[in-house]
């Protein structure tokens, strides 16, 4: 899964949210009503699972620019690495890198013709084996063949036997024996130790896209080759410049790609993070779509009233959540933290952020799959529930008195810090939400602003958080999270949670072959991950998109990845 941070909200909805919280903001008659879960339901079901305006690539305009905003600037573009693991980076990498596998609207993958002539996925003497056979015409832009020596590269530096590579999630990489030549160097064949159900997810954006071999053989090449430069890349695109200063990556169309041709002439990817600022620029024909941000009724309604706006609005495999840093100083112990969980109305936080937003008031009862998965439960129990007189139990039992305003142990304030990225007013505002509920609970909060672009690198995956606010954006295949955000030692296990319980359930799960079973085993693993208050999930995140009705094949794309080609305009 790929991280991504930004949110906005209008002033209106900031004192709305505010307001909500009363005193405190427990508000539990906030919590929806069995009509108004039925309504939300509903919606969820009427929602598409895509919507990009799909035109054939013979009926795309050839040529044209299209300016694109991202909210967070990379400095590391190489995206197996735990520092380049961001969504924005994903969306700008698909364009120049190999995907050897595309998934659709329906979460289903298919070979990538572009770089994959033929996979084969067997069992060989009792061991799935999966057979890619490349593409002879797939060069690298230095002219060097791609071959199966990429692909065994990839395994070695993700499959974390060598510690000193960084690899945002080792799931999958480490169920791999050997990548070997089979009868020509365009021919790879993967040999796991032990099945892999997703094994389509490797070697593209559910992992990463496939990167040169040369540019990951060492640790030191892994971390910087790739770090505020791109030396090398395959794709309909290449890479024009990389603008520092304002933040601006320029691709050019490839004239020596072997595919279909790109049907623009440029792509330009802007750094935008305020979303307000990016639907303004939007509004004046600065670009050619916007993402609208949960909480942001206001640029919603702006961008509307553009004219030739087509809002595009889809299901996505995404979800918003609040972090608990298990390893921080008074968050260790599990009843404290399952104290924060019962003083957090997730119901409050939910309709502030999509008050609105013409988007379907539903929380979200599962770490694994979305309210719109068949593989949905809500798992939450007794601790999704606000329930304050049961935090304020825990609190005591755990020796946390209450003196004065705040409680005490051993003579030291109960205190937590509540880390958002500095211009994210939706941030903010569940920040300020969550102060006032855990002051009820007499838990001091700190609201700490962190500049957006060292929010994640320095603060998130350096765990300098008590709790923190961000997405998760997912993927097709949603078994791959387990293991990468809750297992212990992952990268991207922000919280340094361990559980050898939630570990062995997280196993049992990912190693199931038959899907039903995979689904069962998930929730098992789920239920736990809830006790253990890993993490505080808040609703599935609206895909929202105001986008000009000429732009074909891009918008609100669900599970879909984008085929970058066909991207363009249609007058």
């Amino acid at each position: 899964m790929k991280v991504h941070h930004r949110a906005a909200a209008g002033l209106a909805v900031l004192a709305m949210a505010v307001a909500a919280c009363g005193g405190g903001g427990g508000s539990e008659n906030k919590q929806p009503s069995a009509e108004q879960s039925k309504q939300a339901q509903q919606q969820m079901a009427e929602t598409p699972a895509i919507n990009i305006n799909p035109v054939p690539y013979e009926q795309v305009k050839d040529g044209g620019t299209l300016t694109l905003a991202v909210g967070q600037w990379p400095s590391q573009w190489n995206t197996n690495h735990v520092d380049g693991n961001q969504a924005d980076t994903a969306t700008m990498v698909d364009a120049f890198m190999p995907q050897l596998m595309m998934a659709d609207e329906q979460a289903q993958f298919t070979p990538n013709p572009d770089f994959v002539t033929d996979v084969k996925n067997e069992t060989v003497d009792g061991k799935q084996v999966v057979t890619y056979t490349l593409n002879d015409k797939a060069n690298w832009s230095d002219g060097s063949p791609i071959t199966w020596e990429d692909l065994a590269a990839s395994w070695k530096a993700n499959n974390g036997s060598d510690k000193k590579y960084k690899p945002a999630s080792i799931d999958g990489w480490n169920k791999i024996e050997s990548v070997e030549k089979g009868a020509t160097d365009k021919v790879a064949v993967i040999t796991f130790s032990k099945p892999y159900p997703e094994w389509q997810g490797l070697f593209n954006r559910t992992t990463s896209a496939l990167f040169p071999a040369k540019y990951l053989e060492t640790p030191e090449k892994y971390d910087n080759d790739y770090k505020q430069k791109i030396p090398v890349t395959a794709g309909p695109f290449k890479v024009e410049s990389i603008d520092e200063g304002t933040k601006t990556l320029t691709l050019v169309r490839d004239d020596k790609w072997w595919g279909k041709k790109s049907k623009l002439d440029k792509l330009i990817f802007r750094t935008i993070a305020d979303a307000t600022a990016e639907v303004n620029a939007y509004a004046n024909g600065e670009l050619d779509a916007a993402y609208i941000e949960a909480g942001a009724p206001a640029n919603l309604q702006r961008a509307k009233g553009v004219p030739n706006t087509e809002i595009r609005k889809a299901l996505s495999p995404n979800w918003r959540h609040i972090t608990v840093n298990n390893s921080s100083e008074f968050l260790k112990d599990k009843s404290v933290r399952q104290a924060i969980q019962y003083a957090i109305n997730r119901d409050v936080i939910t309709q502030s952020d999509l008050k609105d937003m013409e988007w379907p008031l539903q929380t979200l009862g599962n770490h694994v799959f979305m309210n719109n998965h068949k593989g949905y439960v809500d798992n939450s129990g007794d601790l999704g529930k606000y329930n304050l007189e049961k935090s304020k139990q825990l609190l005591e039992a755990a020796g946390w008195k209450q003196e004065g305003e705040y409680r005490k142990k051993d003579g030291k304030e109960f205190a937590l810090d509540f880390v958002i990225p500095a211009s994210v007013p939706t941030a903010k505002t569940e920040g300020e939400l969550t102060q006032a509920m855990l002051k009820e609970a007499g838990i001091k909060v700190t609201i700490r602003p962190v500049p957006d672009d060292k929010f994640f690198n320095d603060f998130i995956i350096k765990g300098d958080f008590d709790l923190v606010p961000f997405s998760w954006i997912g993927t097709p295949l949603p078994m791959g999270s387990l293991p990468q955000i809750y297992k212990t030692g992952s990268e991207s296990n922000f919280p340094k949670a361990s559980d050898p319980a939630v570990d062995a359930a997280i196993d049992a799960a990912v190693d199931e072959t038959d899907p039903a079973k995979a689904i069962e085993l998930a929730n098992a693993a789920d239920k736990l991950i809830w006790d253990m208050v890993h993490t505080i999930p808040l609703y599935q995140r609206p895909d929202i998109w105001a986008v000009k009705k000429t732009v074909a094949n891009y918008g609100a794309r669900g599970y879909k990845f984008y085929n970058w080609a066909e991207v363009g305009f249609t007058g």
